[in-house]
């Protein structure tokens, strides 16, 4: 049963409770083949190895202000790099066309993009002279407003129980931090006390599976997998077992792919669209993870990938010691894709839910 959370800083948006399971599980399903003409369908050898452990209860420590204020610091830290080249153009005494000037280059340098920059400027400007600001330390306070404007679309609460289960599909290049992302959110959402099963669903790098095992052994949930077995078929065996065991959350971990990998990208239809003939409304969302540290490259990912997929939602990894922080204001001016969650390290506290106006305060502090 899903759980209703009233605290400031939930990690999600729940939803109705759906109905209560039964008290005698039903059984998992035999292992099914894609059921699309374009798939190839695992041998009968490659039977869905499933490891089920007992969900972790809430914790609620999760969600505490001090853990939060924990975060905002190391966001602040991680985002110095970025926010010293800028927050240096507000270090004289006039405000004038030179600072304005100074002011593009180093949006520019931190990978904001040009046409967000523009945006960015052009705002600037006009709050600086309905203000009637005199000193660059108030503009400097002016741009953060202006940057919290640009990236508010992009806050938006993951929605968790809609369907029952929630199936998400998360693509990514190689190492973006895609699998290792999944581990973190496998333990947000298990710490909101919903049950996950994981669908190993990378059988093209040999490590995948043991990775993403090691993450569910460590959260204590189910994992679907095959040996050497085809993705598509791996993706409809974990959501057809996660109908059947009621879990509230199926997170399918694809392979990492370059986007100029068009045989790679036409498996990822390939997955979609055996997920939806196992779940009619699956997936109910497609997450993108990119690392902060590629900059426009992130944003070109992010234009693929839609393009592909339909992207519902995305997670910014790497963010700590990045000079390319900008980056989100592009992706909100070009692609204004909700950012679901961001992260600044290797941690499981390291991930955490994306808030405008905080991320624009730690870009400037």
């Amino acid at each position: 049963m899903i759980l209703e959370i009233h605290t400031m800083f939930s990690f999600f948006k729940k939803k109705s409770p759906a109905p209560e399971a039964q008290s005698v599980p039903a059984p998992l399903p035999q292992p099914a083949q894609a059921p699309d003409a374009g798939v190839s369908t695992a041998s009968s050898a490659a039977q869905p190895e499933i490891a089920s452990q007992a969900p972790t209860p809430p914790s609620g420590a999760a969600t505490a202000p001090a853990t939060r204020q924990g975060w905002l610091d190391r966001l602040k830290a991680g985002l110095r790099k970025t926010g010293s080249s800028i927050t240096t153009v507000f270090t004289g005494t006039r405000i004038d066309d030179e600072l304005y000037e100074e002011l593009v280059t180093a949006l520019l340098m931190a990978d904001t993009g040009v046409k967000a920059t523009e945006h960015l400027l052009q705002d600037l400007k006009r709050r600086v002279k309905e203000t009637k600001a005199t000193d660059p330390s108030q503009v400097k306070t002016l741009l953060a407003d202006a940057i919290t404007d640009l990236l508010q679309p992009l806050q938006k609460p993951l929605s968790i129980g809609d369907h029952h289960p929630t199936v998400i599909m998360v693509a990514g290049v190689n190492g973006a931090g895609k699998t290792t992302s999944i581990g973190k959110l496998t333990k947000h959402l298990a710490d909101e006390g919903l049950s996950v099963l994981l669908a190993a669903a990378d059988t093209f790098r040999a490590a995948a599976k043991e990775q993403l095992a090691v993450w569910a052994d460590r959260n204590t949930v189910e994992i679907v997998s095959q040996q050497g077995g085809d993705p598509a078929a791996v993706s409809f065996d974990a959501v057809t077992a996660g109908r059947a065991r009621g879990r509230d959350v199926v997170l399918v971990d694809t392979a990492g792919r370059l986007p100029t990998q068009t045989h790679l990208m036409e498996e990822l239809k390939k997955i979609k669209r055996v997920v939806q003939k196992a779940d009619g409304t699956a997936p109910h969302e497609v997450l993108l993870v990119i690392d902060g540290n590629t900059g426009q490259n992130a944003l070109a990912q992010v234009r693929a990938f839609d393009d592909t997929l339909g992207l519902t939602g995305l997670i910014v990894t790497k963010l700590d010691g990045t000079a390319k922080g900008g980056v989100l204001c592009a992706i909100a001016r070009e692609k204004p894709i909700p950012v679901y969650f961001i992260g600044v390290g290797e941690k499981l506290e390291d991930l955490e839910t994306f808030n405008a106006r905080e991320f624009a305060q730690a870009l400037l502090s």
